[in-house]
């Protein structure tokens, strides 16, 4: 895609957009366990891992509420090293780690450029807890995002550029394929229309980033926070030992 297209598109908001896999580290280290954790188990008829609730920070908490190992991700939809990490993280993350109600894993969406925009209000246009879930089907499915983009061709991303803010995410939701992904994934026609419609919620997505970006650094996605430290962009490779190393073994 070219830089003219995407700049084109860019929102009538306040944003620090950063690079995605272009985060850095504070240097601090995350707390270490020096014995395993025990296993916390979940309330009667419950799942940790079905469990999901709404953080006051506006991301997406799936797990125990109280886990003692607190892992947090900011991620752009768009972003392809998200998507190559939810492929290699997903499962093993939630049925391991999350299920043992020693770890929680919440996910903050992150607006690197005006694509993840509609792609978060539709990721977010149902209920809460299917917002991991089809997060990761839309990181599996990204690269038809930009192939579809693509081939909508210059001149037609031009003149979703023209249109004035609030009224690009919906065209632009619908050449990138987006729509029509989600519809499949049970958002409805006219609950997307409304969803994509809400320029609050843009705002408040903007606002979302803004606040990673001045308040925890943010400057890439995938980043990661493990109780409180800033592990910068990392794998599941370097991830999950110090998860481990944090008492989740």
């Amino acid at each position: 895609m070219k830089l003219s297209a995407t700049a084109a598109l860019g929102l009538a908001l306040s944003l620090s957009l950063a690079a995605c896999d272009k985060g850095t580290s504070d240097g601090a280290a995350p707390t270490e366990s020096a014995t395993p954790i025990a296993k916390i188990a979940a309330p009667a008829g419950k799942s940790w891992a079905e469990t999901v609730a709404v953080t006051p920070e506006g991301g997406y908490l799936m797990g125990n509420p109280a886990a003692p190992i607190k892992l947090i991700e900011f991620g752009a939809l768009s972003c392809s090293h998200c998507a190559e990490f939810a492929e290699k993280a997903a499962a093993k993350l939630r049925d391991e780690y999350v299920a043992s109600g020693r770890v929680s894993y919440e996910l903050r969406l992150f607006m690197l450029n005006p694509y993840d925009v509609p792609a978060a209000m539709l990721a977010t246009c149902g209920a809460p807890e299917a917002v991991i879930p089809l997060s990761e089907q839309f990181w599996a499915w990204q690269p038809n995002l930009f192939t579809n983009l693509q081939n909508a061709g210059e001149a037609r991303l031009q003149a979703i550029g023209n249109l004035p803010a609030e009224q690009r995410y919906a065209p632009l939701a619908q050449v990138g394929g987006m729509t029509e992904f989600f519809a499949a994934r049970g958002i409805a026609a006219d609950q997307a229309t409304a969803c994509l419609s809400n320029s609050a919620k843009a705002t408040e997505l903007a606002n979302q980033t803004q606040q990673a970006v001045e308040k925890y650094n943010v400057q890439g996605t995938p980043t990661f926070r493990l109780n409180g430290a800033d592990l910068g962009t990392v794998g599941w490779e370097q991830l999950e030992p110090m998860l481990q190393k944090a008492g989740a073994r």
